[in-house]
């Protein structure tokens, strides 16, 4: 029976991963919230570590077009300096240059971050500021497509992404809202989003696998761990495809409101 109970809350910690992911409303913040509810505390970063692994294949399956297209396009373009390929050689370059900031914040602060800004107090408060920052850009729409960004643009989205780091405060949010900031259309914003997620994700998992290897309680939680990253894995995929079509309608609007009543409710009962 025990077993059962502990396989349970790793499935809904696996679902909430996983529907928060994609979406503005910060996954790191809702699992901090999940956990404090179920009783549950995570030591090291193994299942931090495999949840994210699991949003990251999920979104790279629903990305791949995308994908295939900006490698096979930037790759065109260093052989032919053809200009039918410039835009997504410089797409990719923005991609990396975008990266750098986190990079740079997740070596230097993360330990840092998540030591000091782990409490539910910080996820409502960081809740709080993303609701008014989707507020802010809730009219916003703008112009620019793939092939009109600039490296500024890059950089400022990429400030947005380190920003993130903060539990609460969501990556997916911060990047789409200085997007759209800066002036990209909806669709330029979500594919730019995502696309910094990747190497970013990969990243921590490469940085990150030694944890999995030295859990001392990995073999204790493999079934629990089993199901959690299959759970975020399929949550992740609906999740994605769900946000898409806000994305396309421009209904960003709901997610601040959500942000709005559940750092509310943090603030005055947990």
């Amino acid at each position: 029976m025990e077993n059962i109970v502990t396989w349970l809350k790793y499935l809904l910690l696996g679902l909430v991963q996983g529907g928060t992911e994609p979406i503005p409303v910060s996954s790191s913040g809702h699992l901090i919230i999940a956990q404090r509810l179920l009783g549950m505390e995570q030591n090291g970063l193994s299942f931090e570590i495999l949840t994210n692994t699991a949003s990251l294949i999920a979104i790279m399956f629903i990305f791949r077009n995308d994908i295939k297209s900006l490698i096979t396009g930037g790759y065109r373009f260093l052989q032919t300096r053809r200009a039918e390929y410039k835009a997504d050689f410089m797409f990719c370059l923005y991609i990396i240059i975008g990266t750098i900031p986190a990079a740079v914040a997740a070596v230097l602060f993360k330990d840092t971050i998540e030591r000091i800004f782990t409490s539910v107090h910080t996820v409502s408060i960081s809740l709080l500021v993303t609701g008014v920052a989707l507020w802010l850009i809730r009219n916003l729409r703008g112009q620019k497509r793939d092939g009109n960004l600039t490296v500024r643009d890059a950089l400022i989205v990429g400030l947005a992404q380190a920003v993130a780091l903060i539990p609460g405060i969501s990556r997916s949010g911060s990047t789409v809202i200085a997007s759209i900031a800066v002036g990209m259309k909806q669709e330029t914003a979500l594919k730019f989003s995502f696309m910094l997620y990747i190497p970013i994700s990969i990243g921590g998992l490469i940085m990150g696998a030694s944890d999995i290897a030295n859990d001392p309680n990995r073999a204790q939680l493999a079934i629990p761990y089993v199901i959690a990253f299959l759970t975020t894995l399929v949550a992740t995929y609906f999740a994605m495809r769900w946000f898409i079509g806000i994305m396309a309608k421009g209904n960003l609007i709901y997610f601040s409101y959500y942000c709005f009543i559940v750092g509310t409710l943090l603030l005055i009962f947990l």
